[in-house]
Parts: C-alpha cells; sequence; structure tokens
C-alpha cells in the first residue's frame, strides 16, 4: 500500500470498519470511528513494526484494550499487510479468522481483548518485562472511557507508576458514551485528568479525533522521565458520520443498506 497522509488513512479505515460492520451485521461501528484518527497515526508510522516478521523481537507492542472495536483494528491490520484482504469479508463470520472482539492468532494482535479492564495490567507486565531486558520497544494500550470504572485499570495505573515504567504509554478514548448511557452519569470520571496525575502518570489532554494532536503527544512520551504517560484522548463516538455522532444507539447497532450508504457519502466513497 502507498503511504498516505493519516487523515486519509483514518478515512480509509472508516470506511473499510463501515462495511465490515455492515456485511456481519455486527455492532460497536460508533466505538470503532471515534479511535480512527488514534488507529491512524499508530499504523501509519509510529509504532515500529513488521508485516512480514509479526513476532520481530524489537516490535513495539500495541494492545486494544477495548477490544469490541475490532473492525478498526483489522481494517488497520490488512492494509499494512499483516494478513490477506479476503480475511476482511468475512469479519465476525462462523469459523472466520477474525472475530467480532480482538483475538490473538491474527498476524499483529499481541493480545485477546474484550473483556475491559485487561489492557492495562497486561500492557504494564510487557512494560516491565521489557525494562527488565533492557529493550527499546514501546508499549502502548488504548482503552475506552468506560473501562476506568474496572478496579483493575486503577490497579494497573497504581503498579505502573511504582514500577517506573516510563516506556508505557495508555491513550484513554474519551468519547463519553459506554454501554448504557453517558459516562457522567454511569460513573463520573471527572476530574479525569487529576485521578490518573495523582496517581502519578504524566498526562497530555488532546483532541483524539486531530491527527496532529495524536502523533505530537505520542511523539513527546515519556511526558515526565521515569513516569508512565497517559492520552486523554477527547473524542466523539461515531466520528465522520454525522447521524452517528454522539449517539448510543450506535454501540450496537449495525447500519442498514440504505444508512450504509449515506455514510459512505459522507465520507466521500463512491
Amino acid at each position: 500500500m502507498k503511504q498516505v497522509s493519516d487523515q486519509e488513512f483514518a478515512r480509509n479505515l472508516r470506511v473499510r470498519a463501515l462495511r465490515m460492520v455492515h456485511k456481519a451485521k455486527a455492532s460497536h461501528i460508533g466505538s470503532c470511528l471515534s479511535i480512527g484518527e488514534i488507529v491512524a497515526v499508530l499504523f501509519n508510522g509510529f509504532l515500529r513494526l513488521d508485516s512480514k516478521q509479526p513476532n520481530w523481537p524489537e516490535r513495539d507492542r500495541f494492545i486494544l484494550s477495548k477490544g469490541h472495536a475490532a473492525a478498526i483494528y483489522y481494517a488497520a491490520l490488512s492494509e499494512r499487510g499483516f494478513f490477506p484482504a479476503s480475511w476482511i469479508e468475512r469479519y465476525c463470520e462462523n469459523a472466520a479468522k477474525l472475530a467480532g472482539h480482538v483475538t490473538m492468532g491474527v498476524p499483529g494482535v499481541e493480545f485477546s481483548a474484550g473483556a475491559l479492564g485487561h489492557g492495562l495490567p497486561v500492557s504494564l507486565g510487557m512494560a516491565k518485562a521489557a525494562k527488565h531486558d533492557g529493550a527499546s520497544h514501546r508499549v502502548v494500550v488504548l482503552m475506552s472511557d468506560g473501562e476506568c470504572d474496572e478496579g483493575s485499570v486503577w490497579e494497573g495505573a497504581l503498579l505502573a507508576a511504582q514500577y517506573e515504567l516510563d516506556n508505557l504509554t495508555v491513550i484513554v478514548d474519551y468519547n463519553k458514551i459506554q454501554s448504557f448511557g453517558r459516562v457522567s452519569d454511569v460513573a463520573d470520571l471527572h476530574p479525569f485528568a487529576q485521578k490518573w496525575e495523582a496517581f502519578r502518570w504524566g498526562v497530555q489532554e488532546v483532541d483524539g479525533n486531530d491527527c496532529q494532536a495524536v502523533k505530537a503527544a505520542l511523539s513527546e512520551a515519556p511526558f515526565t522521565p521515569g513516569k508512565p504517560s497517559v492520552i486523554i484522548a477527547h473524542t466523539i463516538k461515531g466520528k465522520g458520520v454525522s447521524f452517528m455522532e454522539d449517539n448510543i444507539l450506535w454501540h450496537y447497532k449495525s447500519p442498514n443498506d440504505v444508512e450504509l450508504a449515506n455514510a459512505l457519502a459522507e465520507l466521500e466513497v463512491n
């Protein structure tokens, strides 16, 4: 695949994810669309990866802890040549390679995710192992905001700071909607940045739907030597498709033929 801008890559990933979810009659398209720019920046050159050697020891480690947003992650891996494009066509089908939640065994996938709250604890183990071995790779985990209801997240945050894991970067997709309502109504995270600071993390807040802002923050990590870093990425659920934006319905609903056509038209795809 030829190199494109991060913004164009994000658009391409949204198109692929929409078509995948529509064909499979699957869920979580809103969760996929909110992280379009984040995934685009990560897989458009930021992460040190080799699709021909998915288990290359010096690769950066990436965990999508919000594993229900599998479609856009798989789209990025496919675009970067980790597996044949034909796998995408059978996304979420019985006995297919690509399950509806992120699953190990797929080239480029480090960890099976879907049960929320596990990505940060696992990633801190990876980061601690890298420190122990004197390895130079980075560990990046992308979490959801609703996931931060889980106690395991805060246990992981506590230990990551204790072990001074400045090779670990967390990105929180702060789209402010979770499974059953707005985050502020279910379990308000405010003041969110101050919570991470109190747990001794370096913190930046950015517009998570701005590729340049996301890339700049990732490039600056670690924000403080000796501290893990967290990027609180303010995003819009369903970003890029007006009738899906900031609408909890699209946490669950699959677009029908008309809705898919309208969504693709907004993304200017024939």
